[in-house]
């Protein structure tokens, strides 16, 4: 009788300890492992020398270090990297690293396309088919680690930043983002401090104060428009989790967590949210909440229906927060050459949802 191997990358520290503990081994045969997979880029159970013949024969049997294949690698002007990742079920995803001096930030994909249609963001015209595995969302990690240095071999482009902000709303696949999450943050993995991990949301209320009983990273929350008419149309989960309500979720995941961060993140959108007036309806969103605030010049894409805010604009948008003691920053726009600028990831998704058709047939406002 054939048993369903088990990839590794599925397991934090304390799921490995216990998978170990099922085959009658100590619990530092987590550490070793994952040191070899991790730390040494090493898949091949017969390599992990400091490990018993009888282990490693179990492990051939019952273990596995699945990572998704690299089907496209293309590098920006920029100095970017997007990279199609192919699924064992047939679908794409997308993955962006971003070097920037000793920083170097992996943006990582959550779901096969997105349940949610914001109307800015080419992602949600692509429909949704599911939810990524943990193993699925940490093979992104380790594929481009491998491709960019591991932690032994340093250089310019090193990992230290992770930001859940790919393809997919995160808070809508906890059960697997918050284990793979813990991978990133575990020494004997990626060892990314919780500050340099970042979950960027829509605004999924209960899913916020889930995650606060359970995880310590920062928060970079979609806002996109100062009041509840205009965000319903761009984002539309607020008809079911209008502002305040969100607003509310971001100040309990701070209360009494100090090391919390939390982002609010504005898409500059051309005559849609870039007024002055719209800047000082935010301003007073922002006073009840303390956050600082990422503002993104709108990347275009095929179809769209909007355009980007001209720079005078964005920093007339910018000074008018700044002056009233608000931390902005204007996001500088990164690998927009290969389309993997925020909101244009895409991928090849199988999509259940009929939306891409739908978008195909009626176009923009389907």
């Amino acid at each position: 009788m054939s048993v369903d191997r088990i990839n590794l990358l599925n397991l934090d520290r304390p799921a490995m300890e216990a998978f170990f503990a099922e085959l009658g081994e100590r619990p530092f045969r987590a550490t070793q492992v994952m040191k070899w997979i991790y730390h040494r880029g090493v898949d091949d159970f017969e390599r992990m020398t400091d490990l018993g013949k009888g282990l490693r024969e179990q492990l051939a049997v019952r273990a596995e270090v699945g990572l998704p294949e690299v089907v496209a690698d293309q590098p920006s002007a920029d100095g970017s990297r997007k990279w199609a990742l192919r699924l064992a079920d047939g679908n794409t995803i997308e993955t962006v690293f971003i070097p920037d001096g000793q920083r170097g930030t992996l943006c990582v994909s959550s779901q096969v396309g997105c349940t949610l249609a914001c109307t800015f963001c080419s992602t949600a015209r692509q429909g949704f088919n599911r939810n990524l595995t943990a193993a699925e969302i940490v093979g992104q990690v380790v594929v481009a680690q491998r491709l960019v240095g591991l932690p032994e071999h340093p250089g310019d482009h090193v990992i230290t930043n992770v930001v859940m902000m790919g393809m997919g709303e995160p808070l809508l696949n906890l059960e697997q983002v918050i284990p793979a999450m813990e991978v990133m943050q575990e020494d004997n993995a990626f060892g990314i401090s919780k500050r340099r991990v970042t979950l960027s949301t829509a605004g999924v209320v209960p899913a916020i104060d889930r995650l606060r009983e359970h995880s310590e990273v920062s928060l970079a929350v979609s806002l996109h428009a100062p009041d509840d008419a205009l965000r319903d149309r761009l984002v539309p989960l607020n008809r079911k989790y209008p502002i305040e309500e969100l607003l509310a979720a971001c100040r309990r995941y701070l209360e009494g967590k100090p090391h919390r961060r939390i982002t609010f993140e504005y898409t500059m959108l051309a005559d849609v949210n870039d007024s002055p007036e719209h800047a000082r309806r935010l301003l007073k969103l922002m006073r009840s909440v303390p956050s600082k605030v990422n503002l993104i010049p709108f990347n275009v894409f095929p179809g769209s229906p909007y355009q980007g805010s001209s720079r005078p604009v964005i920093d007339r948008f910018r000074d008018i927060l700044v002056q009233s003691g608000v931390t902005t920053i204007t996001r500088k726009t990164r690998g927009d050459d290969i389309d993997a600028a925020c909101g244009q990831l895409v991928g090849r998704v199988q999509d259940r949802t009929r939306r891409s058709e739908r978008f195909a047939v009626r176009g923009v406002g389907a």
